[in-house]
This record gives structure tokens, sequence and C-alpha cells, in this order.
């Protein structure tokens, strides 16, 4: 391994249909195994069930705000200064925040249960519109880090 610079960011081709950075994310974090196209479908039918429901021309533009709200501010790190460890409240940069909220939305999306929603779209479309209404797993989750970096306060000045 090169020890004079890192490798630097590989850029995200946009997604062909809706010409979209974040919806080729989302697929890259949905797919399993390889499928790439399966998960793309998956995407699709979550997009134009959001034209179906919110009549709407742009979908992405509702899952932009979906996962706005679902992206956190403020994380606790550990700091370990003189054999303990504290935990330290810092903000969260602008990439951090997207790949957090994507794995949170699609956990909380996978946790739902079978018995309302049969397909993975279905779960993905439920969970964005609880995200939408400031509800749900993936929000939980965020209020969740934000309230223990509230809580931890205390620490701010032990960041570095």
């Amino acid at each position: 391994m090169s020890r004079k610079n890192k490798p630097g960011k590989r850029p995200i081709t946009p997604d062909y249909l809706y010409n979209s950075q974040l919806v080729s994310k989302l697929i890259n974090y949905i797919m399993k195994d390889g499928k790439k196209s399966v998960a793309t479908h998956q995407i699709q039918n979550v997009l134009e069930t959001f034209k179906k429901t919110k009549k709407t021309d742009d979908p992405v533009s509702i899952l932009e705000q979906a996962i706005d709200n679902i992206k956190p501010k403020v994380e606790v790190r550990p700091r370990r200064i003189g054999g303990a460890v504290y935990q330290v409240p810092t903000p969260v940069r602008g990439n951090r925040q997207l790949s957090l909220a994507l794995r949170w939305l699609v956990t909380a999306a996978r946790k739902r249960p079978n018995k309302q929603y049969h397909l993975f779209y279905q779960k993905l479309v439920a969970e964005l519109e609880d995200s939408l209404n400031q509800q749900g797993e993936a929000f939980k989750k965020r209020q969740d880090v934000e309230k223990m970096a509230e809580a931890n306060k205390a620490f701010s000045h032990l960041r570095w």
C-alpha cells in the first residue's frame, strides 16, 4: 500500500433513467450479491409509486426530501483520554451524512414485517413516506444519535 498519498474518491455515475447520483447510490446500497438490475427495478418501482401517489413529475425531489429528514447533523465518536473513553459529539461531514442516512433507510426497510408489505420496494416506500412525515425507524435512529450527542455535550471541548 502506498504511503505517499491516499487514493482519490471514485466518481459515482448518475442513474441512467433519472440522471441522479442519489438514486444510483441508493441502488448500490440496496444491491445484494451483485444483482444490480434487481436493485434498479426496485428503485424504479419506488419512484413510480411516488409518481402515482404524490402526483408529481419529479419523484427524485421527494426522495431527496425524505433522505434529508434522516441525515444526522451531529454524532458521537469515542475519544480515549487518560484511560477513560469519552463520547465526544462531533459534526457529521456531508458524504457521511448521506451514507448513514441510506444505510439506516435500507436496514429499516428490511426490518419491516412481511405481513402488510410483501415486496421490498413496498417496504422502502413505506419507510420513505414515514421519514417524510418525520416518523419511522430510520428517523428514530437519527433522533437517537442526535439525542446521544446532546447528552454528551459536556465533552464537546475534547474534540480534536
